[in-house]
């Protein structure tokens, strides 16, 4: 999908623009001039149209007028992983970036595609996580109580309409 912004300029007396790309921000912004005839200088960068996780990602990356081109790069370059991961990393973990060197594999968080606690403690259990049970005691398995105590150090997030379960490392 292509991605739509509107550039909203501060001063209330000058009209904004759309854009896709940083060129056609850089054509459009010369001429923009408020009521007097001032050139209009700052502007709020706004996210109009694109795909759910694009949205998702430029409210975690905070766009604005200074790392919006940066941000399109990302957006054209990342896959759906690298994004979903930034957003949560930098949206729910509290992980900075510097928009200019951002690598999506410098982020350590820990992604698991199920719906619930409980689902991933019955994960982990599967995986041998708790070492090998005996399959007379597999239905003793408190799972419940397993994903009690796994909320302690993981969390849930709904991120592009898909529900999360991650660790932030």
């Amino acid at each position: 999908m292509t991605l739509l912004f509107y550039a909203q300029p501060y001063d209330i007396s000058a009209e904004g623009f759309y854009f896709q790309s940083a060129e056609s921000y850089g054509k459009q912004v010369s001429t923009i001039k408020n009521q007097y005839g001032q050139p209009v200088e700052e502007f709020e960068i706004q996210f109009i149209e694109g795909d759910l996780i694009d949205a998702e990602f430029a409210k975690a990356w905070g766009l604005n007028q200074v790392n919006f081109k940066p941000f399109i790069d990302a957006t054209n370059d990342w896959d759906e992983e690298d994004k979903i991961c930034f957003v949560l990393a930098v949206g729910e973990c509290g992980y900075s970036f510097d928009a200019e060197n951002v690598d999506p594999t410098e982020f350590d968080v820990a992604i698991y595609r199920v719906h619930s606690m409980r689902d991933l403690a019955i994960e982990f259990v599967d995986d041998g996580l708790f070492g090998e049970v005996p399959e007379p005691f597999q239905f003793y398995i408190d799972y419940d109580a397993i994903a009690l105590d796994l909320a302690i150090d993981y969390s849930e997030a709904t991120i592009a309409g898909e529900r999360l379960i991650f660790h932030c490392n």
